[in-house]
């Protein structure tokens, strides 16, 4: 199968139209531009022009992602941290935009998860449904010091 070539315009309208559908990071669009053989001063161009244009905004990125990831997914700061930085997001930036969370909709929902999650065990010892319940938190990237501040 032939792959499409498309003018520099068409791919400008695409990328326009890849960063209109959902918010997206720096990495992401370098991403979906491998896609096209564009030379670097192409890309150069058209990355320029999403900023301009504010198509592309990487704290309006930053704050969505952990709004959807938390409020939504259910992750901790942990992991969305994690996931961050592996979009090549700075820990500046990620941090400052943790502001997005409120601090009691995050304990709350550290209590909502633990105790869902420890009714949920079964035919075990007390401290085997706590251990493994913390585990669970962990796993979903909340940080073990809010875990245990539950139980005081």
């Amino acid at each position: 199968m032939e792959k499409k070539s498309y003018t520099f315009d068409e791919i400008k309208q695409k990328l326009v139209n890849y960063c209109v559908y959902q918010d997206r990071c720096h990495a992401e669009v370098e991403q979906k531009m491998r896609e096209f053989l564009l030379i670097d001063e192409a890309k150069e161009e058209i990355i320029l022009f999403l900023l301009k244009e504010n198509y592309l905004n990487e704290e309006r990125f930053t704050r969505s992602y952990i709004r959807g990831k938390f409020y939504i997914k259910h992750w901790g700061k942990t992991k969305i941290k994690m996931n961050l930085k592996q979009k090549q997001i700075s820990e500046r930036l990620i941090n400052s935009c943790f502001d997005e969370i409120d601090e009691s909709d995050y304990e709350k929902t550290i209590r909502k998860i633990f105790d869902d999650y420890y009714t949920r065990q079964t035919g075990l010892k007390e401290y085997q449904k706590k251990t493994k319940t913390i585990k669970y938190l962990m796993s979903k990237g909340f940080e073990y010091e809010k875990i245990i501040d539950i139980f005081d």
